[in-house]
């Protein structure tokens, strides 16, 4: 076994199999957790037949999606209103490959790991908007083209907010800037201003990316009925759930890894507690994200882009800026 695993192939594909079906089940345990936190926030019970405490619901919800049939519109694009969902999640597992869980935790290791997590990221307009497209239906359209300007606006901001913490840290590899953070402390709260600022709007202009409310403008079911997965049914429609689940626990880590220390922590030498503080920071800020869904209301998209265009673009700007004088100034923050 040792020897198997000493092949770095070999090693390469037993990571990101178990570092996929880890995510996967994170996803589908997802949504049994939103379901019973947003019964507590409305004095509901939630899930609670399938298993103890409902939690084998999402078992069951999996089980009904496969068994529904996957309907194609008479005249939708029938070869891209396939792949769409399928592309969405390759999209999303590209991701997951770039971020360091742990000291020694990662399925690879890039120099320019912020930069694929990020381009990764921005590509998900792709398949939303291909699945609105081909669906043939004007709401699908409508979702689409909502979240093309949608995630073109927002990611101007998500970059420029990311880029503090490289311009800090000096890197763009996602384990160094955890290491700098664990000797010179999170850059939420360090530099004094510029890093709480630049956390915010990261995590703000995340939720944007991935769509969550107040964000949900491409799929707001009061106005599209549901987007652009209007014409979707059975596991097709499955993906797009697991997709954007997926998506929102990948925005915390991925704001952990850059503001919150990543896995550092009391006794983060140790590889499973460093594991530990990960994701305990992660499902912090995602517990957060869904308090937020369910106490806020959705936004225009005037004012969407309003907030974006003539707000959040020059505070960001601004911000990089103060941290290259910081990093001149301080000879690197030491």
């Amino acid at each position: 076994m040792a020897d198997l695993l000493a092949n770095p192939w070999l090693r390469g594909i037993l990571s990101s199999v178990v570092l996929a079906t880890g995510v996967l089940v994170v996803a589908a345990w997802a949504t049994w957790f939103e379901r019973k936190f947003a019964g507590r926030m409305q004095n509901r019970i939630g899930p609670n037949v399938v298993g103890p405490a409902g939690l084998l619901q999402p078992i069951a919800d999996a089980l009904k999606l496969l068994r529904k049939e996957m309907l194609v519109p008479r005249k939708a694009d029938a070869f891209l209103f396939r792949f769409a969902p399928g592309f969405a999640l390759f999209l999303t597992l590209a991701v997951v490959a770039a971020i360091p869980w742990g000291q020694d935790i990662y399925v690879a290791d890039l120099d320019v790991g912020l930069l694929w997590v990020l381009a990764m990221s921005g590509m998900m307009l792709f398949p939303l908007w291909l699945a609105g497209w081909a669906s043939n239906n004007k709401y699908a359209l409508f979702g689409g083209m909502r979240a093309v300007a949608q995630g073109i606006s927002y990611e101007v901001p998500l970059l420029l907010s990311a880029m503090v913490p490289v311009v800090l840290a000096g890197s763009f590899n996602l384990r160094t800037i955890v290491e700098y953070q664990s000797v010179h402390g999170w850059f939420a709260i360090w530099p004094p201003g510029i890093g709480v600022i630049a956390f915010v709007i990261y995590f703000t202009t995340s939720l944007a990316e991935a769509g969550r409310i107040p964000f949900d403008i491409p799929e707001a079911e009061s106005e599209l009925i549901a987007g652009t997965s209007v014409e979707y049914t059975g596991m097709p429609y499955g993906l797009f759930v697991t997709v954007e689940y997926i998506h929102t626990w990948l925005s915390s880590a991925v704001a952990t890894v850059l503001f919150l220390g990543g896995w550092s922590g009391p006794g983060s030498h140790i590889w499973v507690v460093g594991l530990c503080w990960m994701l305990l920071k992660t499902f912090i800020l995602f517990a957060f994200i869904y308090a937020m869904r369910w106490s806020l209301v959705r936004f225009r998209a005037d004012q969407l882009m309003h907030l974006c265009w003539k707000w959040l673009v020059p505070i960001t700007l601004g911000l990089v800026c103060l941290a290259a004088v910081w990093v001149n100034v301080t000879a690197g923050g030491r």
